[in-house]
């Protein structure tokens, strides 16, 4: 397996291949509609002008992404980030998304970001085990907050501290770290350096 950052233009039709099943056939994302491969590039590029987006191949096929995007808009929230994590039908349970995330969250942590938030839509404990796994808790649930295929769906919250922050106020969170950029971050086994 191999994990490296993605580009957007040979990963957006893989990405949007992967998250079109989320979209259409489930709840777990509130999008209505799947982007295709033009607008996914749009989305990839854009999101990793302040936070990295990751993919992760298994041989010649693109297995799964994660991701990172702001939490909130007011300045106080600047050191949280908000995490999403896809995995194709035929790699899950195989540690891709365990390793997805692990890879993700050392660039956040290394890019000065405190917090990780990551809202799941219930029930979905596949889901679940994954972010406790890789060391989330739950904080909290959202109730009959999304209208999507006839029925309201609950989210819940779980958040990851990432760093320590050895000065109050910490420093700004800086530009995204890229993987190419990370000998430093100790990136997992397995992961493209």
């Amino acid at each position: 397996m191999v994990i490296r950052d993605a580009d957007p233009h040979r990963d957006a039709a893989a990405c949007a291949a992967i998250y079109a099943p989320f979209v259409r056939d489930a709840a777990v994302s509130f999008e209505e509609n799947p982007p295709d491969a033009e607008a996914m590039r749009e989305r990839i590029a854009s999101t990793q002008l302040t936070h990295p987006w990751v993919v992760a191949h298994v041989g010649d096929v693109l297995a799964g992404y994660a991701y990172a995007s702001s939490h909130r808009v007011r300045s106080a929230y600047r050191w949280a980030a908000d995490v999403g994590i896809y995995v194709g039908e035929r790699h899950r349970g195989r540690g891709v998304g365990r390793l997805l995330y692990d890879t993700l969250l050392r660039l956040l942590a290394a890019q000065g970001f405190h917090v990780a938030c990551a809202g799941i839509t219930l029930p979905n404990p596949a889901s679940v085990a994954l972010h406790e796994a890789v060391g989330f808790t739950r904080v909290g649930v959202y109730r009959q907050i999304g209208f999507k295929h006839g029925s309201w769906h609950d989210v819940g919250w779980w958040q990851r501290r990432l760093t320590d922050p050895a000065t109050i106020p910490p420093p700004d969170p800086g530009p995204p770290r890229r993987l190419s950029d990370s000998g430093d971050l100790g990136v997992p086994a397995g992961s493209d350096q």
